[in-house]
């Protein structure tokens, strides 16, 4: 697959996840775009506002297993990665897989759970893998996790592992619709009765798992000059010398920043990366990796515009 190609794919994608859901253009870019640079993505933003839909439409798009887990506080690891149980018509035991074995994984409301609970699926999301009294079992190259999540100051919600927000490359915050977007959500929606489907709309399946594999080739081969790494390091260095924020991004985070880069290159068409690659996706890839100082916290400042304020100070490669 070459470029070309692997833009009309996402368009066409972005044309079949349109048929059910109005607006969000920048959601499914950024989905778009952690699909094919092997990324996971964390969905926040208030209930109503399609979150869980918006994830099952973009899943049927793509000729993938898919699986869902509802998070809960009574929740336990087990019923994620799954467990051994014992047979006893052949005296053995069986291993019984949890929901996590699939391609595309929906973890909904996942901030609804303990945090141990949350943790057993660091390795999955790391390692592609998971290991279950002591022998490791593949997830497959493909595995993608969409996570959604309520703001974290609403009721019965625990706050994610700082480990476990590193592994998502983006948090994208879900917006409530403007007024002309939410008529046009009434008008679709308000003669349905019961909770809308993908297949409903029409939506057609646009790739297959060998398809989708192409198309992460075909971003590998995006170039990704000197200038534009360095751009990329001061970016993410900055955030470890600013005052205003308690700690800054990893190298990992600079490596998924990179990665990522490559990846929105693609779906525009081109086999390079530019400066505005980086600073369009800079934000949801650092607001979850970044944490305010206690000063800026009690002036009640915000992770997103310290993050804006470095893009616009750290100078960009012309």
């Amino acid at each position: 697959m070459n470029i070309d190609e692997l833009k009309t794919l996402a368009d066409n994608i972005r044309g079949q996840v349109a048929k059910a859901i109005i607006g969000q253009e920048e959601i499914v870019d950024h989905l778009l775009i952690a699909l094919f640079s092997s990324g996971h993505v964390l969905l926040e933003g208030p209930p109503g506002t399609a979150k869980t839909f918006l994830a099952q439409c973009f899943s049927a798009t793509l000729g993938l297993d898919f699986g869902r887990i509802q998070f809960t506080p009574d929740l336990m690891p087990g019923d994620i990665i799954g467990s051994n149980l014992f047979n006893f018509q052949t005296s053995s035991f069986t291993l019984t897989r949890g929901p996590i074995f699939c391609d595309l994984l929906l973890a909904d409301e996942i901030n609804r759970t303990p945090p141990k609970t949350q943790a057993a699926m660091l390795e999955a999301m790391q390692e592609r893998s998971v290991t279950i009294d002591g022998e490791t079992h593949a997830l497959g190259s493909r595995f993608m996790v969409v996570a959604t999540q309520n703001p974290i100051e609403q009721q019965g919600v625990y706050p994610l592992p700082e480990a476990q927000l590193d592994r998502f490359l983006f948090k994208l915050l879900v917006e409530y619709p403007d007024a002309e977007e939410e008529k046009r959500i009434v008008a679709q929606y308000g003669e349905r009765i019961g909770a809308p489907v993908p297949r409903d709309f029409g939506i057609e399946t646009q790739a297959d798992s060998a398809t989708l594999t192409a198309a992460t080739e075909a971003v590998k081969s995006v170039k990704l000059v000197e200038d534009v790494v360095d751009y990329v390091v001061r970016l993410i260095r900055a955030t470890r010398e600013t005052a205003e924020l308690e700690n800054g991004a990893s190298p990992r985070a600079a490596i998924m920043l990179a990665n990522a880069a490559r990846a929105r290159a693609a779906i525009s068409g081109r086999d390079y990366v530019i400066p505005d690659d980086v600073k369009a996706l800079a934000p949801s890839v650092l607001r979850h990796r970044t944490m305010l100082s206690p000063a800026a916290e009690i002036e009640g400042r915000q992770v997103d515009n310290i993050i804006t304020g470095l893009v616009e100070r750290t100078e960009a490669p012309r």
